[in-house]
């Protein structure tokens, strides 16, 4: 299976998640935890994104944010790059700390409300706390007004659908995040890979992604090398030059599986696992 369209759209919210490599934690230590929340203070002053709730697990960590300028994946980049750097300076280390690309799902405001709930529970889920309250690194604690707001973190939205009064409005919502516990995940009915949202939503970024797409589809196909190119002799004789081949030409250069196996002179399951593998 393709890896899904990136559709970034003004004002859109995502949440995010990304895991360690191979299931590594990526937070050693609480000073990591710190570093991490500080460039992502760094970074949504440059994005201007407006981060609604998160959470840092030992292996992952989950955001839920709003792209006022549809840059996602600058931010990602910036993000996960700059953490990477700093990780690895801080423990002597080098190469990947992160698997393969972030995972985004776009969501429909209606739901925002319930994934804040839900992010923010990861702890009691995975049995790292018993006591919500106790876990300081997620945004639960300043939501409920337990500790200061971060610079960078928006509180307002979230507290703004329990009332008007501050201490009232904070009261609610540690009501609400615990009467989630036990609930099932919101990510449950999350269709194509990367929408949440109504029916209605559903369909109208359907539409939106079906148009990305062909644009995409279309780029590739007026600047992409002929097969034959991509698949000389002394590529398909190597087998982790072809496989790196098979990649690009399915990934980067849109051509089918059926194409690709006749021009890399192999059976079509064997491209179908090179890809998948990849992913």
């Amino acid at each position: 299976m393709a890896r899904p369209i990136r559709l970034e759209i003004p004002d859109a919210i995502y949440h995010v998640t990304t895991r360690g490599n191979g299931g590594e934690d990526i937070f050693i230590d609480d000073q990591d935890r710190k570093s991490f929340l500080t460039v992502l203070g760094e970074v949504v002053s440059r994005t201007s994104w407006i981060v609604h709730a998160y959470v840092l697990m030992d292996n992952h960590y989950h955001l839920l944010i709003e792209t006022p300028h549809a840059n996602l994946s600058r931010g990602m980049r910036q993000l996960n790059g700059v953490y990477t750097q700093r990780f690895n300076s801080q423990h002597g280390s080098g190469g990947r700390v992160f698997q393969g690309r972030f995972k985004a799902v776009m969501v429909e405001r209606s739901s925002l409300l319930e994934l804040c709930r839900y992010i923010v529970l990861n702890p009691l889920r995975l049995k790292a706390v018993k006591n919500i309250s106790r876990y300081k690194w997620s945004s639960y604690r300043a939501t409920a007004g337990e500790v200061q707001v971060p610079a960078w973190l928006n509180t307002g939205w979230t507290l703004d659908h329990f009332g008007r009064s501050s201490n009232a409005a904070q009261r609610k919502y540690a009501e609400f995040v615990e009467a989630g516990i036990g609930l099932p995940s919101p990510l449950a009915k999350v269709k194509s890979q990367i929408l949440l949202g109504s029916a209605a939503f559903v369909k109208k970024m359907k539409q939106r992604l079906l148009s990305s797409a062909d644009k995409k589809y279309e780029k590739k196909k007026i600047r992409r090398p002929n097969l034959n190119s991509l698949f000389p002799v002394k590529v398909r004789n190597v087998k982790p030059l072809r496989n790196e081949a098979i990649r690009c030409a399915y990934l980067e250069y849109g051509y089918t599986m059926a194409e690709i196996a006749d021009a890399a002179q192999i059976h079509f399951s064997t491209v179908s696992k090179v890809i998948k593998m990849g992913e």
